[in-house]
């Protein structure tokens, strides 16, 4: 099993155009921290959230473009088709991206699209641009120089004096230089070149030995979706006594959770939809830790209930029943910028209304599937097997 759920980044190969150009410009309950005013709060519309940790806060978008799609893998990306999408997300309300350091060319694609709003939107909507970015760095030693090196690419790239929010990623645990990473980090914080400083795929007992190190983390990036519920357990335990919030990835499963892969038997060769992006492979091994196609297939036609009574889309109750969860303060859905678009899907997130009667019976099936907690382990520990 461990096998079959390994999942490792450094497995996938990622493309870069160098055309591009921009202008410069654990197992035990989590004790109780005194870590200060931390937490989150929700705009009005529901539509921004801020997440906080003491003197630090950031607010973001509570759907999140998750640009790992850049990568390679899901089709050709285009520059100029890319910045024009990305602009469209912008306009749209959904001005919230996410990123990583490994993910192609994503960081130089939002510089240009940066410069793109400083020369053609006014000063506000400037304002709530928001560039999340991850740095997935080797295990190697961590200086001081090192790391500040690491964020200035970073910032070159995205064409940023200071980063929004930068996501820390560690591989493994039995080297502690994490920690020296993200009190190098928090340095940089204190100079003005990161704004906040988060997590991505750390397990809970982690977290709570960064926090009780004084480290400010304002939120971590974890995979969360109906199917993967491992962060309602430990981690959000550990969330509520702390304010550290969630930002969520996989919550639509790749598309697995759409309208697409419904009424489908996929041990047919050629009689359902492909399984040909990385994210779908991935999930698909999710779907098959958790109960296998059959089990998804009754979930697929519970979500497909609960949407049809609002009039909405599989993708947006999904989205929507995980943004309702505790500690959750944004959920990730990729964007394949220039080949299709989300938007009225994502926009319709912010005014559904999940009842009791859609959350029982999407909890009633959710709960027949295995408890990955124990077949995996943790959040993130998919990562380190």
């Amino acid at each position: 099993m461990a096998e079959l759920l390994h999942h490792s980044l450094s497995k996938f190969t990622f493309t870069f155009n160098s055309t591009i150009t921009k202008t410069k410009r654990d197992s035990t309950r989590p004790r109780k921290l005194n870590l200060g005013p931390i937490g989150c709060v929700v705009s009005e519309d529901n539509r921004r959230t801020l997440v906080k940790n003491g003197k630090d806060s950031l607010d973001i978008c509570r759907v999140v473009n998750g640009m790992w799609q850049t990568s390679g893998g899901w089709g050709r990306i285009d520059q100029d088709n890319a910045t024009d999408a990305m602009l469209k997300y912008a306009d749209a309300g959904l001005t919230t991206f996410d990123m990583a350091d490994i993910y192609g060319p994503a960081e130089d694609l939002y510089g240009i699209f940066i410069n793109r709003v400083r020369r053609e939107r006014p000063p506000e909507f400037l304002e709530k641009i928001r560039g999340l970015t991850k740095w997935v760095p080797p295990p190697v030693k961590m200086t001081s120089s090192y790391v500040r090196e690491s964020i200035n690419v970073s910032r070159k790239r995205m064409d940023v004096a200071s980063l929004d929010m930068l996501q820390f990623h560690w591989w493994d645990y039995s080297n502690p230089g994490y920690l020296d990473a993200l009190k190098h980090l928090t340095d940089l914080k204190e100079e003005g070149k990161i704004k906040t400083v988060a997590l991505t795929n750390f397990d809970t007992e982690r977290l709570q030995i960064i926090l009780e190190n004084k480290i400010p983390i304002v939120s971590n990036q974890v995979q969360h979706s109906i199917v993967d519920m491992r962060p309602q357990q430990k981690m959000a335990e550990l969330c509520q006594h702390t304010g550290v919030k969630l930002i969520t990835y996989g919550t639509v499963m790749g598309g697995l959770l759409s309208e697409k892969f419904l009424d489908t038997n996929l041990s047919i060769p050629f009689a359902g939809p492909s399984l040909n992006t990385p994210s779908l492979q991935k999930y698909k091994r999710m779907v098959d830790a958790w109960g296998g196609w059959s089990q998804f297939q009754v979930l697929l036609q519970t979500l497909k209930k609960v949407a049809s009574k609002h009039g909405v889309s599989i993708p947006t109750v999904a989205v929507k029943y995980i943004l309702d969860q505790p500690a959750v303060a944004g959920s990730m859905i990729g964007v394949r910028l220039g080949l299709s678009d989300h938007i009225q899907d994502s926009n319709a997130i912010f005014s559904l209304v999940l009842d009791n009667d859609d959350v029982n019976s999407i909890q009633e099936i959710s709960k027949k599937g295995k408890d990955l907690l124990r077949v995996i382990g943790d959040c993130g520990d998919e990562y380190r097997r």
